[in-house]
């Protein structure tokens, strides 16, 4: 297939998929949240593209889409694959991008006269996004053997929907929900594709990045307990001021993570993403706030370092600031750990095919992450413009999309002739 004919049929499968017929909506975006009526039509839509590749789809007891193209022999299926479930008003390429593209390579591979001798599947899996019931990878994690259905079931979502209620309200069966489980040697190797969703490509000049490894997060739940008060009244000195002290390990915490990346071998990032503030009067001395700390880096001691120093600050502010604090730590993810043979291959493939690459890390959460537990796995990113995700105006270009599908194409044929 030509450039430009892969370009059109990526667009137009790229609106499809988002459930859109003449332009992608770059202002309001995408809401489809799992297990929700708008994940369900495009997961149709993911179907009926497969079917017109002449793939069987099967849904499995977790909700997911699994598409396969059957090989010559009956060996363990290369599978590939992302999710089309969004966070609220998100972009279109985040997860689309990736089912989008394997199966565009489809698509070529079948144009090319190419007959697999191993099978082929394009699994679109459900409910990857955290956005709706504050955990994610649910279908994959279920597709791993890794669900804990139990301890997910009560959650709920802001308008007191709970996982549970949400799984049957899809048509599944909750009770045999770990039935998706699949065997070792049910999956050969497993391949995703992702937008970046950080602008270290577009800063490196390069065309796609090959992952090694995906910064899990440990995250904190703390409270800073002062004392409320007459805002008009109360002297400066006399205060015990809960957002002061807030505040201040807001700042050590954001200051001490950019340091520790420009110091050591791997990157972290930690970000203060909840703060609610008692009694948040304008009349009134904070005397209470919450905060929620999400902390990522691939190297798990550093991780622990900066945790161990958040703990220490803690204590420092206690004492300025004549505050009590509780601190839980309610995350605990280790990192994880690509196949490194594969991704050298996807490397060594791409660049012959003429694509400039570079290995990195990723500091997001994909499915591959729980298929890596079983199975030899892989993460390919491509640019997203300005590094901008979970936003209405994520893009990635045509361009870059059909320089995925194409890496994919070579990548599959290398595993599966």
């Amino acid at each position: 297939m030509h450039n430009r004919q892969l370009m059109e049929w990526l667009e137009q499968h790229l609106l499809q998929l988002n459930l859109e017929s003449t332009a992608i909506d770059y202002t309001e975006g995408y809401t489809r949240l799992g297990y929700s009526e708008e994940e369900r039509k495009a997961m149709e839509v993911f179907e009926s593209i497969a079917r017109s590749l002449h793939m069987s789809v099967r849904k499995d007891q977790a909700g997911n889409r699994i598409a396969r193209w059957e090989g010559r022999e009956k060996l363990p299926p290369m599978a590939l694959g992302s999710h089309v479930d969004t966070v609220k008003n998100g972009g279109a390429y985040d997860g689309v991008a990736g089912v989008l593209c394997a199966l565009a390579a489809i698509h070529q591979l079948q144009l090319d006269g190419f007959v697999p001798v191993r099978p082929i599947e394009v699994i679109c899996f459900a409910a990857e996004e955290s956005a709706c019931f504050g955990v994610s990878t649910i279908g994959s994690e279920a597709m791993a053997g890794m669900l804990d259905k139990e301890a997910i079931c009560s959650l709920e979502d802001q308008e007191g929907l709970t996982v549970q209620e949400a799984i049957i309200s899809a048509g599944l069966d909750w009770d045999s929900i770990q039935d998706a489980e699949r065997q070792k040697d049910d999956v050969y190797k497993y391949l995703e594709l992702h937008i970046e969703q950080g602008s270290r490509l577009e800063h490196a000049g390069k065309q796609f990045g090959v992952v090694t490894a995906i910064a899990r997060p440990v995250r904190f739940l703390l409270e800073i307990i002062g004392q409320t008060n007459h805002s008009g009244t109360t002297y400066m000195d006399e205060r015990k001021d809960a957002l002061v002290a807030a505040s201040s390990l807001v700042s050590f915490i954001y200051h001490r993570a950019k340091e520790l990346s420009q110091s050591e071998k791997h990157p972290i990032v930690a970000t203060v993403g909840t703060f609610n503030v008692s009694p948040n009067a304008t009349t009134s001395v904070p005397g209470f706030v919450e905060l929620g700390i999400d902390i990522r880096s691939v190297d798990d001691s550093l991780k622990s370092t900066l945790g161990k120093e958040i703990d220490h600050t803690l204590k420092d502010i206690q004492k300025e600031y004549h505050v009590e604090s509780t601190i839980e730590k309610i995350v605990d993810n280790p990192s994880v750990f690509l196949d490194e043979n594969f991704a050298k291959k996807i490397k060594d493939i791409g660049e012959k095919s003429g694509f400039t690459s570079m290995y990195m890390e990723s500091g997001a959460g994909h499915d591959v992450m729980n298929m890596a537990k079983k199975w030899p796995a892989g993460l390919i990113f491509i640019p997203c413009k300005d590094g901008i995700s979970h936003n209405p105006k994520e893009y990635a270009s045509l361009e870059d999309l059909a320089m995925g599908s194409t890496s994919l194409t070579h990548i599959i044929k290398s595993e599966t002739q």
